[in-house]
């Protein structure tokens, strides 16, 4: 791997801002000339491409969203020819059409740098074998792991998701040093060890590289206690290019993003107003190096701020707060907004639970309803009521004191609720069936 590479890491602002500028200029000439989507939402607000003389212009540029994507499906947010692209992902489409995106040959290689970069910033080395456990396929996870992986020149194992048995038996025989997963995927795997008579600690195992969907400090804490492992950050959209945004890093303080490719943006998700830095708001991500699909001013609806500070491990890239929350997953329950995350944390903080949870939405007539099912260890599943009764009220009591609702709270057996080797689905609404 060449040193120069991650020298971009460490780039003088002023240079990195002209950078941007220049790129984000030619980008902006590019999509306008090739893309009628953009030709004709660049002349209804009334903006050419000239028209950006700074990166503050940007915010005169209309938005992208994730609906404009699946009205143009499969291929019409493309700014290059078919014949171009070298490969398609897919996003997995819970409604509706998925998102489809796509990559020329210099996309591929923009994809496999920043992923370099971002295990470069965790620590991985030529010396590490790092078991890949994000799903091949149509899925951006593996691939862009597995690119990434093969261009910092550690050993790769290309597992793919599920098969846990198998997944547990590589981790000890082949000696991997590190795993990337869903986080909620690898505390299954923890506890499936500990049924299998071993305990991940005494592996090989020292780093864990998580993504996909949000997990809460508390579980940071919760897994490196229990494995033995740094447990790492990193964050990306299919939508932008998959895995490889934005990346933790050793001094853990915030998520470093690529900026020299993916310019960032916080506005207010109500008003779409850009806000300065250090304000929370919704992450907004122009592609400023994408060949085959330069999305403008995409709106990825996840919540979090940005702190333009040097970092303490030396890295003056922009670091993004980790995404606890969404602006469209927020529930509204008899008029109060809560978001999956916030119980996860709750429930994090009372011994006796396990980090597996369903939140069951219900209405009866106007009224809605909050059941939140969590799993116990087996000590208290085997334990006497008036301990379980005892465990529900301080969750009970804990939830309304800090959201202010009061939910059902609903104490289930180990194993129970539904294992994923992808996202974990922590809401069933069932309203929408009334």
């Amino acid at each position: 791997m060449r040193e120069d590479l991650y020298l971009k890491d460490f780039i003088d602002r002023d240079g990195l801002c002209a950078l941007q500028l220049r790129r984000m200029r030619e980008t902006l000439q590019r999509v306008y000339q090739r893309v009628p989507f953009y030709q004709a939402a660049f002349d209804q607000a009334g903006v050419k491409p000239d028209d950006l003389r700074t990166l503050a212009d940007l915010r005169h540029f209309p938005f992208t969203v994730k609906t404009d994507l699946r009205d143009h499906y499969p291929y019409g947010l493309f700014a290059t020819d078919l014949s171009e692209v070298v490969r398609i992902h897919a996003s997995s489409g819970t409604t509706g059409k998925p998102i489809v995106v796509g990559y020329t040959r210099e996309d591929i290689d923009i994809w496999s740098e920043v992923m370099a970069r971002t295990f470069h910033c965790i620590g991985i080395t030529r010396e590490d074998v790092v078991q890949n456990a994000y799903g091949y396929g149509l899925f951006t996870g593996g691939l862009g792991a597995h690119y990434g992986l093969e261009r910092v020149g550690c050993t790769v194992i290309p597992m793919s998701g599920g098969q846990t048995e198998k997944q547990l038996m590589v981790i000890r025989d082949f000696g991997a040093t590190a795993i990337c997963s869903t986080p909620s995927y690898f505390v299954h795997l923890i506890e499936e060890a500990a049924k299998a008579g071993f305990a991940i600690s005494d592996t090989k195992l020292r780093k864990g590289i998580f993504g996909a969907e949000p997990w809460s400090e508390e579980m940071r804490r919760r897994i490196q206690a229990e494995a033995g492992i740094s447990a790492f950050d990193i964050y990306g959209l299919s939508e932008v290019i998959g895995p490889g945004v934005s990346s933790d890093c050793e001094a853990k303080c915030g998520m470093h993003i690529f900026e020299d490719h993916f310019y960032p943006e916080i506005i207010n998700p109500a008003t779409g107003e850009v806000l300065p830095p250090g304000s929370e708001g919704e992450l907004v991500f122009t592609m400023i190096t994408k060949r085959a699909l330069p999305l403008i001013r995409y709106r990825t609806r996840d919540i979090t701020s940005l702190q333009y500070e040097k970092c303490a491990c030396g890295r003056t890239l922009v670091r993004m707060a980790k995404v606890m929350r969404r602006s469209d997953d927020m529930l509204i329950i008899r008029g109060v907004n809560l978001f999956p995350s916030q119980i996860e944390s709750i429930l994090l903080e009372v011994e006796g639970v396990q980090p597996h949870y369903l939140l069951v939405l219900t209405r009866e007539g106007a009224m809605d309803d909050l059941e939140v099912r969590v799993e116990v260890t087996p000590e208290v599943f085997s334990d006497a009521i008036r301990v379980m009764e005892s465990l529900q009220r301080r969750i009970h009591d804990r939830i309304k004191q800090l959201i202010g609702l009061s939910a059902k709270i609903t104490l289930v057996e180990p194993g129970s609720i539904e294992r994923s080797a992808g996202k974990a689905k922590r809401v069933l609404d069932n309203r929408k069936l009334k």
